[in-house]
């Protein structure tokens, strides 16, 4: 048996994420509720984010580079961690207020990604 459920079935299928790269989104759940930043990356598979100043932690780096004039690097870092996409919602772009997203197809068969409360392009 697996643990922390992470373990999937053999050729199951993560389902899609309608969050992208470059999206401008807003956080719904959780220690940073209410904040807003830009998609750095996003991994489908694993159904998360990297959120620009969302979700900061502090990552101990240790002393391995010594860079110019003999300076040392190291010490505390503060990053951004994932966090799941369930937890962030898309903003429209034109009232600027949290929305959900969907597609609509277009008469050559191309999806487009709609905003489901005024049903804009995104």
């Amino acid at each position: 048996m697996a643990g922390k459920g992470t373990a999937r079935r053999a050729g199951a299928r993560t389902p899609g994420m309608k969050i992208k790269k470059g999206d401008r989104v807003v956080v719904i759940a959780g220690r940073d509720n209410g904040r807003e930043g830009t998609v750095i990356a996003a991994f489908p598979d694993k159904q998360r984010l990297l959120v620009q100043g969302v979700n900061m932690i502090k990552k101990h780096k240790k002393v391995d580079y010594q860079g110019r004039r003999g300076a040392k690097e190291g010490g505390i870092i503060h990053q951004e961690a994932l966090i799941h996409v369930s937890n962030v919602q898309l903003i429209d772009p034109d009232s600027k207020k949290p929305a959900r997203a969907g597609y609509r197809r277009e008469d050559g068969g191309k999806k487009v990604r709609i905003s489901r409360s005024s049903g804009k392009d995104i």
